[in-house]
């Protein structure tokens, strides 16, 4: 280990880790378990929805691997705003995104526990819960090298299940093996029509799907632990587009074009809907396994993300400092026990306060991927001026039509913000994420204002980060 913070890091993770996280990063456990409420709102026009969130997620990743290609720094967005923005910035986005994941620790937990109590009833849904977590922080305790090597397996495991289920789609849309009647686009004009809703429910479907998008990040996050991290984001930005073209787009695509968006199988397990609709054996079983893989896969992802948030949180004085501390393998013990307790007391809390205390947890967190998102725009236009002034030679990626493309993203983040306060379904959750960021902000200014330091003066890079941009 280094002297400087950064350092204590590990390069661990290898090119096929962070190619495998990029990919599987996309797929969450939400496109398999949630993409139904959305079909329900919107009809097919969910395609519209899902196409409308995943421009705007192409768009802002663009700007962060801008940001991430020029400077490779642990903690991301966070450590880029409160370069560009101030500590208050980073300070507040950091732990709104740290509280984002440790919350999202207990969903997945159980999520998991559900899946596995179906199979082994014998054992109490809270005991699976919890023998998940463990296993998960231990091999995130362990080192870098094995969170990216369980993820490598996880991720793989969604993506060959996606396209195994794109490819049997598209046999079954056009017909084939011959003998097979061909769907075609009937139930995507039937049944009231492409937009059954009308016009208005492409923004009620966004709303449902916009927070399945998170994770797509997380690439960036784990950059700076491998031995090229400039490479590896250029990549992982780049393929972006066709990776929420492929699972995503593709995917639901084949969902309403083979069976009718009001059918009541489609809402409950769109995917397994189309699979038992084919008469593929144990559809709901192999479902389950694939649904468990992206469950764990989350949880294993979000406790590494949360963790390393910390860290990042710890470096610059914004968290204790032992949160900036690495054990023998390189990885922030103090960081991950703080993530996983805050994960163990919110999956406690969805067993005995699940309609309070719980639910309070996930609205008040549930719009942390839109803040995240301005904060990354916001951070983007400020940066790329300095960079181009001082380091040009680092914009390897550059964000399309700058600075007119980045204003219109702040515009479109912005609007579906304000129709989350207009719509009935999102105010109660837009309200509460914005009373929880309000708490944070005014934490971040009144530390900054006690202990002031010069924005950025905690994510300066090394030399041996500058040497490897």
């Amino acid at each position: 280990m280094g002297a400087d913070p950064p350092e204590g890091l590990q390069a661990g993770l290898k090119n096929r880790h962070l190619s495998m996280i990029a990919i599987g990063g996309v797929i969450g456990a939400g496109l398999f378990v949630g993409s139904g409420a959305g079909i329900a709102a919107a009809g097919p026009g969910i395609l519209i929805s899902y196409a409308l969130t995943g421009l705007l997620v192409v768009l802002v990743m663009r700007m962060l691997g801008e940001m991430a290609a020029a400077s490779p720094v642990s903690g991301s967005f966070s450590a880029y705003a409160d370069r560009a923005l101030g500590r208050w910035a980073g300070f507040t986005i950091g732990w709104l995104y740290w509280f984002f994941w440790s919350v999202v620790l207990a969903v997945e937990a159980t999520a998991a526990a559900s899946i596995l109590t179906g199979w082994v009833p014998a054992v109490p849904q809270w005991a699976w819960a919890l023998l998940v977590m463990i296993v998960l922080t231990g091999t995130n305790l362990i080192s870098v090298g094995s969170f990216g090597e369980f993820e490598f397996w996880f991720a793989g495991i969604k993506v060959v299940a996606i396209v195994v289920f794109l490819v049997v789609g598209a046999l079954a849309i056009f017909g084939l093996p011959p003998g097979n009647h061909a769907v075609g686009l009937s139930n995507l004009t039937g049944h009231g029509g492409f937009l059954p809703h009308g016009p208005g429910a492409i923004l009620s479907g966004m709303l449902l799907v916009v927070f399945s998008f998170m994770g797509s990040e997380i690439v960036t996050l784990a950059a700076s632990e491998s031995p090229n991290p400039v490479t590896a984001v250029r990549k992982a930005v780049n393929s972006v587009i066709w990776r929420i073209a492929l699972f995503y787009i593709g995917s639901i695509g084949v969902i309403v074009t083979l069976l009718p968006w009001n059918d009541r199988a489609v809402l409950k397990s769109p995917y397994v809907a189309v699979l038992k609709s084919l008469d593929i054996p144990y559809a709901g079983t192999v479902m389950d396994v694939v649904v468990l893989t992206a469950v764990l896969s989350c949880l294993n992802s979000g406790l590494y993300t949360a963790s390393r948030m910390a860290f990042s949180l710890g470096e610059r004085g914004d968290a204790p400092k032992s949160f900036a501390t690495v054990n023998r393998g390189g990885v922030p013990a103090v960081a991950i026990w703080a993530s996983v307790a805050f994960g163990f007391i919110a999956t406690i809390f969805s067993y005995t306060s699940k309609d309070t205390i719980f639910e309070f947890l996930l609205n008040s967190s549930g719009a942390v991927a839109l803040f995240v998102w301005l904060v990354i725009c916001f951070s983007q236009l400020r940066m790329r001026r300095v960079i181009e002034r001082e380091t040009p030679e680092r914009l390897t990626v550059r964000m399309w039509l700058y600075p007119w493309l980045t204003y219109a993203t702040i515009g479109l983040i912005v609007f579906v913000v304000g129709y989350m306060f207009y719509s009935p379904a999102g105010r109660k959750q837009m309200i509460l994420s914005v009373v929880a960021a309000a708490v944070v902000l005014a934490i971040g200014l009144g530390l900054e204002r006690r202990r002031p330091r010069a924005a950025g003066d905690g994510v300066a890079l090394t030399n041996d980060e500058a040497q490897r941009v």
